[in-house]
């Protein structure tokens, strides 16, 4: 299915899992799907040179390709478990999507960009990961009909945490978001009863904007 993956692009991989786990990733699922998705597939050709550098880079539409690391870092606090049900809210590249594939969840993704939306839903499946599902949408609202999900993973800086992301959570899942407006605090929210939410904090990290309603 994939084009133009060679050794050379595996072994910059396998670098690229050394640095994020000197970095203190420690999730082995995490890493052996770090070590598989062919990121340099997911950039524009211009900065495929530097696809496996742990940097974030554009994608179009005023958006980025997170760090390598920081997806790491993402994934592995939302715990993912195969065959679990996750909501990724920004499909943006698709990058992010394609690691949760990897660890075998059942994706559902939100992108509110037309652009990238369009691009992304003809790309994934063409390099091999197919989500269950893909909408164009607002993230703030979630996917009320395809609720409850296991975990939820935000890949945007929210300036507030949505009520609808946390209703749409069943007890025991969890909600991975980076809160704030300029420096975001990677945040996680457990739901623990029908009200009850425990809430964990991870940290600063810099994000594109979690914008409301479609574009």
């Amino acid at each position: 299915m994939i084009i133009n993956d060679s050794n050379r692009h595996k072994g910059l991989r396998n670098q690229l899992v050394s640095t994020i786990k000197r970095k203190g990733i420690k999730d082995k699922m995490v890493l052996d799907a770090i070590a598989k998705v062919p990121r340099h597939l997911f950039m524009d050709s211009g900065f495929v040179d530097f696809a496996y550098q742990d940097k974030p880079f554009p994608i179009g539409a005023d958006q980025t390709i997170s760090q390598p690391y920081t997806v790491a870092f993402q994934t592995e606090l939302l715990e993912v478990k195969p065959g679990q049900k996750i909501l990724e809210i920004g499909t943006g590249s698709g990058y992010q999507t394609a690691v949760l594939i990897e660890l075998k969840a059942q994706v559902y993704s939100i992108e509110r960009q037309k652009e990238l939306y369009t691009k992304v839903k003809k790309f994934l499946p063409k390099v091999g990961y197919v989500p269950k599902k893909i909408v164009f949408g607002d993230g703030y609202k979630g996917l009320p009909e395809d609720a409850p999900f296991d975990g939820i993973i935000v890949t945007a800086g929210a300036p507030y945490v949505p009520k609808e992301l946390l209703g749409q959570l069943k007890i025991g899942g969890k909600l991975v978001i980076p809160v704030g407006d300029d420096i975001q605090v990677m945040t996680v929210f457990t739901r623990t009863g029908e009200k009850k939410f425990e809430k964990l904090e991870y940290g600063d990290f810099r994000f594109v904007p979690m914008l409301k309603e479609k574009n």
